[in-house]
């Protein structure tokens, strides 16, 4: 399904008002990217822990639904906020296909630790990963492939656990590839809490043509239920993971182990303190640019 996406240049100090504006309106994401950087066609990166971007102008892009007045929204933006600039406003079509072929073409078969595999669906399975823990993946729009660094350190972390009967948290489960993962490495049931209703539906698809949907939940995060499960996983951002830090810890049962992952090389020591409240044995991987943060809740 293509949606409409707005872009708007604003200056630091607005940024946040047009954020909320946005969201507000009916937004379904919202971006942001350094104009400078973005004109010189140079990565994006996110800003430490506590942080927020201090780049003199921005680019603000949201998502809305196809079909949404262009006009309308602009009149909504203004009524809700007179000191916008909306003279930068910029909307264009963006097809969900072009996305879809561009990750067909690229996606492979992929090895995770000793004995997990992930293989698209357009892909026969390779003879060496026969007798393997197989996921098939299609992850939509949802993010998580497998390809991210990210990804790969969960994935690693938990093909090294001993799942049986355990139950397991997926926190940002986007396609729903670590809660996959885990349910075929022999866990007992498996929670996924997203707050983007695609991802959650990428998650049951990919749960349910993998032979394990009845032993699937998702939830948007209003609505998770609160409880608390022996392994826990948040493959976010490093901000979300501050923000979200004693949730998280409330969702790990004592002894029970917790990783996170989304965090650029630099941010895992705010975080390692942060988290130090509640977990013991405390240890950062890296992979490229990207770390894994694990530890085991106290007692």
């Amino acid at each position: 399904m293509p949606w409409l996406e707005l872009s708007l240049r604003c200056r630091a100090h607005d940024e946040s008002r047009l954020e909320i504006a946005l969201e507000d309106i009916g937004a379904l994401s919202v971006s942001l990217m350094d104009a400078a950087a973005a004109e010189n066609e140079q990565a994006i990166l996110e800003p430490g822990v506590g942080e927020t971007p201090l780049w003199p102008e921005m680019i603000v892009t949201a998502l809305f639904a196809q079909g949404t007045d262009e006009a309308l929204l602009l009149h909504a933006l203004e009524a809700m906020d007179d000191h916008i600039d909306l003279s930068t406003a910029e909307f264009r079509i963006v097809e969900d296909q072009d996305w879809e072929r561009a990750w067909m073409d690229q996606f492979k078969p992929m090895k995770f630790g000793a004995r997990t595999w992930i293989v698209p669906w357009n892909l026969e399975i390779p003879a060496e990963a026969v007798n393997e823990v197989i996921v098939r993946l299609d992850p939509g729009l949802a993010f998580g492939s497998g390809t991210h660094p990210t990804t790969a350190l969960c994935l690693q972390w938990l093909d090294s656990l001993d799942l049986n009967k355990k139950a397991v948290l997926d926190y940002g489960c986007g396609s729903g590839i670590l809660a996959l993962a885990a349910l075929k490495l022999g866990a007992q049931a498996a929670v996924g809490v997203d707050n983007d209703p695609q991802a959650l539906s990428a998650s049951v698809d990919n749960a349910e043509r993998n032979g394990v949907g009845k032993k699937l939940r998702v939830y948007l995060p209003d609505d998770e239920p609160v409880a608390t499960y022996p392994v826990v996983v948040a493959n976010i951002l490093a901000s979300a993971l501050d923000a979200l830090a004693e949730k998280l810890a409330a969702r790990v049962a004592a002894g029970g182990v917790i990783a996170l992952s989304g965090i650029l090389h630099g941010q895992e020591e705010a975080l390692l303190q942060r988290y130090g409240e509640w977990f013991d044995d405390l240890r950062a991987e890296r992979m490229d640019d990207w770390m894994r943060i694990t530890g085991v809740r106290r007692s």
